[in-house]
């Protein structure tokens, strides 16, 4: 059990992208299933994650303790799996990992978490909580059809009671009108409106003086403000992430928003009808752990055989259903024209992209990457990176990332493989991208980058190398990549060829394939990262190396 000493909603924050408890809860229930949770099992099951690529490279200080961190957070908070008296995989848990529509599984695991529940207990010094805050914060979206990401923060945040969901209405239709009538700057105007919030949230502990945060021993106002601001800002990010997991939810990355998908707001209508408000088995943790584990609770409309028949009609109404078809035989139906549909969007936006159609959109889209202006730059840039890839040359370019039902892109790659893989027939081609930066982006990429590329060299056993973009390349990235060019190692296939690349420059090397006067080929692509390999031998340093096959890069047609 867990105490809550939280005045705004409690959220599950990791894993940051849900889609990554999937792997680690299957290989978590696989190997240790019926085993006690304990120090041993901790520690063996962070060696396992690190063999299979889901771990990079964090709290290497205390493994057991990240451990704990990856399981005892999202995957037991929303009841995927139990860990006393041994571990094992709740009902849930295993539709999570076997079932086709796992952005169903997603939604009746949200729609029941609770504060308080037997696994959160509020603190006397907590707010006052009797909520369900996914459920709730779907209602509040509903309610006003688009919510910008600062009004979940600064007002959604603080919907700790659902009997308070008038109140928060009203704050943020107050907020809105004081937008309307301020005249300047909205960043200032927002600072100053969050700062008046987050006085009035904290006024007691500001009062007592409580003002002293864990990580400093600065106990001003103006540093608690900002830490207390911070937190809201990384709950906020958490439940916008948990909300789109379930494939109802649209994202708006220039402006900033979130609303319900068109096609989706009758199911979201039928829960938020059906679905009781109350927390539930607050002293009991036997029947909550039953409750929360149970994989067909809460009802959803596509539980429902006449409601499902009606939808199917509406969305697919070339789809000719018998009389006597069962509802297990409609939800497949369903999720196979589900799929078909996101499979056609895909192909269409493939044959745009490599017509040059969306050449604009494209370069456009990476201007606001560089310039930080998107809602979800990491997710932004691996899609828009697979976008280019496949405009740039032929070849079969995979996404590894997540779309939802309508082609739109829901999460990044799961942990395990690489971001895009290209296959030109007689070579492969991993693609890593990532906005990380500094001494972070070394340690969290640079060995996984290399593993990414030994999978594939295995499993297609041809010649394959990798490119590896990011806003800025760090040093110590550079050193390992040139390092691995001239380094004969069996654990990952031989040397490796893997290319830094800023992404600026990446960007030029789309422009120069737009306005060639020719289409490039796959030979184009090959003899570039072939150039690196000689570059690599006949320079002295990494740096010398670097620069080369930057300025390559800048005329790789020519």
């Amino acid at each position: 059990m867990a105490r809550i000493d939280s005045k705004v909603i409690f959220v599950t924050t990791s894993p940051r992208t849900p889609a990554k408890m999937i792997p680690e809860i299957e290989l978590l229930n696989t190997h240790f299933g019926g085993q006690e949770w304990n120090n041993d099992t901790q520690l063996a099951f962070m060696e396992l994650l690190k063999e299979e690529n889901f771990f990079n490279g964090e709290g290497a200080n205390d493994p057991a303790f990240s451990a704990r961190d990856r399981i005892n957070r999202a995957p037991k908070s929303l009841g995927f799996v139990v860990l006393s008296p041994v571990i094992s995989l709740t009902p849930a848990g295993l539709e999570l990992v076997n079932s086709r529509r796992k952005d169903e599984i997603f939604l009746r695991q949200l729609l029941k978490f609770q504060v308080p529940s037997p696994y959160h207990k509020p603190s006397a010094n907590s707010a006052d909580f009797w909520v369900k805050p996914y459920l709730e914060l779907f209602r509040l979206v509903r309610h006003f059809g688009s919510l910008k990401f600062d009004e979940i923060m600064i007002f959604g945040l603080q919907l700790v009671d659902y009997k308070q969901f008038d109140n928060i209405v009203s704050k943020i239709e107050d907020f809105r009108i004081a937008k309307a009538q301020k005249e300047g700057n909205y960043k200032k105007f927002r600072s100053e409106y969050l700062d008046a919030e987050l006085q009035q949230i904290y006024s007691a502990d500001i009062i007592a003086g409580n003002t002293k945060t864990r990580q400093t021993n600065d106990a001003s106002i103006a540093k608690f403000l900002k830490t207390k601001a911070s937190n809201m800002r990384d709950y906020a990010d958490a439940c916008v992430r948990y909300l789109r997991a379930t494939g109802l939810i649209n994202i708006s990355h220039i402006g900033k928003s979130v609303s319900i998908v068109p096609e989706k707001i009758q199911e979201v209508d039928y829960f938020l009808q059906h679905t009781d408000r109350e927390p539930r088995f607050v002293d009991s943790e036997s029947q909550y752990v039953s409750y929360l584990g149970n994989a067909t609770t809460p009802t959803l409309l596509t539980d429902n055989k006449d409601l499902l028949q009606q939808k199917i009609a509406a969305e697919f109404p070339h789809i000719e259903l018998s009389e006597t078809i069962t509802l297990q035989q409609l939800k497949e139906i369903f999720a196979d024209e589900l799929e078909n549909r996101k499979e056609q969007i895909l192909t269409d936006q493939i044959t745009a992209i490599k017509d040059y159609r969306l050449f604009e959109e494209i370069n456009t889209t990476f201007d606001q990457i560089l310039d930080n202006s998107l809602y979800d730059n990491p997710l932004m840039l691996e899609w828009n990176t697979w976008r280019a890839m496949t405009m740039l040359d032929g070849g079969q370019i995979k996404a590894n990332l997540k779309f939802d039902d309508f082609g739109n892109p829901m999460s990044t790659a799961q942990g395990n493989m690489a971001d895009i893989i290209c296959d030109y027939d007689d070579f492969g081609l991993t693609v890593e991208v990532t906005m990380q930066g500094g001494q972070r982006q070394y340690e969290t990429e640079g060995e996984p980058v290399t593993r990414h590329l030994a999978k594939v060299k295995r499993e297609t056993s041809k010649p394959a190398y990798c490119l590896f973009i990011a806003p800025n390349i760090n040093d110590a990235c550079i050193a390992h990549f040139y390092a691995l060019h001239k380094m004969n190692i069996s654990y990952y296939g031989g040397t490796s060829t893997i290319i830094p690349l800023p992404l600026n420059i990446f960007i030029k090397m789309v422009g120069d394939s737009y306005n060639a006067n020719y289409v490039p080929e796959p030979r184009h692509i090959q003899q570039f990262f072939e150039h690196s390999n000689e570059l690599a031998n006949t320079t002295n340093n990494e740096l010398e190396w670097y620069n080369g096959i930057t300025q390559k890069a800048l005329n790789w047609l020519t």
